[in-house]
């Protein structure tokens, strides 16, 4: 008996698209923290499931017939979530690393704050500096980035397929060197104008021994640090542009090397 005329294929089927968005959405940026409730986030893969099943989907065969093949299923899928993930987190963790270094040379290393979706304590500017960071890459529709390469993954990696090979390490090698150049080219300008700031002074405080260098020092540097941060928006937005656009095909590389 054809109950309610459902094909048990199909329902394979679903259930393999439905647990390749739902665990490889909830380990991605903006869509996977803890900013959304949990409920939003379930609603939201169900949605996303049912809209695109009909066009992604796998081949109902391809479920494990045995619980432990099932299990090994979900851990392949955990891994391409966490690949995917980490490529997007290496442009916030290179912003927020800047921000460290531009709050250390402004002398707000002591102001930190908390970050509510990571939970870990870092430099108000860093936090700051973060939050552009997002606002920008919303507004040049990453979100729309991420979710296509989540629909790559359904051409490339079956379920459960992805691994970690020698190829997939290099390569997320490489991709992590971007934190420490795109931070270093981020925090430069304030860096350096700051550095500029504090010669000065020195040479102030050699010429006229009985000024208070230290008690103008502080607010100088503040000021003149929150007059580059301010121009310094303008450049992180030509950074994370040129990130963005090279999301795609630093997708594809992950996706052929984990595959």
């Amino acid at each position: 008996m054809d109950l309610f005329n459902l094909d048990p294929q199909n329902i394979l089927s679903f259930f393999l698209t439905f647990f390749r968005i739902s665990i490889v959405l909830f380990l991605l940026p903006f869509f996977g923290g803890q900013g959304l409730p949990r409920t939003v986030k379930a609603a939201l893969c169900l949605i996303l499931t049912l809209g695109l099943w009909p066009s992604l989907s796998f081949d109902p065969s391809l479920f494990p017939g045995h619980p432990l093949g099932i299990l090994l299923m979900i851990l392949g899928e955990l891994l391409l979530g966490l690949s995917i993930g980490l490529i997007v987190n290496f442009l916030f963790a290179a912003v927020q690393t800047g921000g460290q270094l531009i709050g250390f040379q402004m002398g707000f290393a002591i102001v930190n704050v908390v970050d509510p979706i990571t939970g870990v304590s870092e430099a108000v500017t860093a936090h700051f500096m973060y939050m552009i960071s997002l606002l920008i890459f919303l507004s040049l529709n990453g979100h729309l980035y991420l979710l296509s390469g989540m629909a790559q993954s359904f051409e490339i990696v079956p379920p459960g397929g992805f691994l970690v090979t020698p190829v997939l390490m290099d390569k997320m090698i490489s991709f992590s060197a971007m934190i420490f150049l795109l931070a270093v080219k981020i925090a430069a300008p304030v860096t350096a104008t700051v550095i500029l700031v504090d010669i000065a002074l020195a040479l102030v405080a050699r010429a006229t021994p009985q000024m208070n260098v230290l008690f103008v020092g502080m607010p100088v540097r503040i000021i003149v640090g929150f007059v580059f941060l301010a121009m310094l928006f303008k450049l992180m937005t030509v950074y994370i542009t040129d990130y963005v656009t090279d999301l795609d095909s630093m997708f594809l590389q992950v996706l052929k090397a984990g595959s």
